[in-house]
């Protein structure tokens, strides 16, 4: 197995002691965006967020996702930290610094198990797709042509919700109940500022995915039905 590590530390010991004992392959890459093209290759990438910042460490994160969709994320982070992570981090696990070589291998090789298909011809359950507009769940990661759009976790969960039910109309109440939770206490004007938002970054060709139903609220359609 090859791991691809991103840390500024200068030994992977220095990241996470157990992984030094094991019998895999470790590529250390420095903790920067620019590393992110240099990881192709690898089975498993492991971002270390031991002593950085958390916000730039999500970053990394997302950015590595964005760019290599099958690519299972780890991050080797201080018990203290583990507070922030969340779906926004689009990471698969975490490892603690103190885990024992048994728990780091365990935890990578089920890793690399749950992104490898299970069949000759896999069906892609977890992307959903309108046009050239496909939202990747798993990574929490969506594109336009290709290209990843750069949303919050909000913008993400809305847009999903709205395109893996296609066609389907649903109120600005609904949208709030189902999106935010049931102890969020925001009025409906919320679900108006994420649309537009969504709308300008998913740019002029596929900003008519999300389709106003007047005096009801929004729905996913594909841009050219309405051609």
């Amino acid at each position: 197995m090859i791991i691809a590590v991103l840390s500024d530390a200068s030994d992977v010991s220095g990241v996470l002691p157990s992984l030094a004992l094991l019998p895999h392959k470790i590529a250390l890459h420095p903790l920067r965006s620019s590393s992110v093209r240099d990881i192709h290759g690898a089975d498993v990438a492991l971002v270390d967020v031991t002593g950085t910042n958390l916000l730039a460490a999500r970053d990394l994160c997302r950015g590595v996702a964005a760019a290599y969709s099958e690519l299972p994320i780890a991050v080797a982070i201080a018990e203290s930290s583990v507070i922030a992570l969340d779906g926004s981090w689009v990471v698969n696990d975490f490892l603690l610094p103190a885990a024992s070589p048994v728990e780091v291998d365990a935890r990578l090789r089920l890793l690399l198990h749950r992104q490898r298909p299970t069949g000759d011809n896999p069906e892609d359950s977890h992307v959903a797709s309108i046009g050239g507009l496909n939202i990747d769940e798993t990574t929490y990661v969506a594109r336009v042509d290709g290209k990843p759009l750069d949303l919050t976790y909000k913008e993400f969960e809305l847009l999903h919700f709205l395109v893996r039910n296609p066609g389907r109309v649903y109120s600005r109440e609904q949208l709030l109940q189902d999106v935010w939770g049931y102890d969020y206490f925001g009025g409906a004007r919320t679900v108006d500022v994420h649309v537009r938002r969504l709308r300008a970054k998913l740019g002029r060709e596929y900003e008519k995915v999300i389709a106003t139903v007047r005096n009801v609220g929004y729905k996913a359609v594909d841009p050219e039905e309405m051609e």
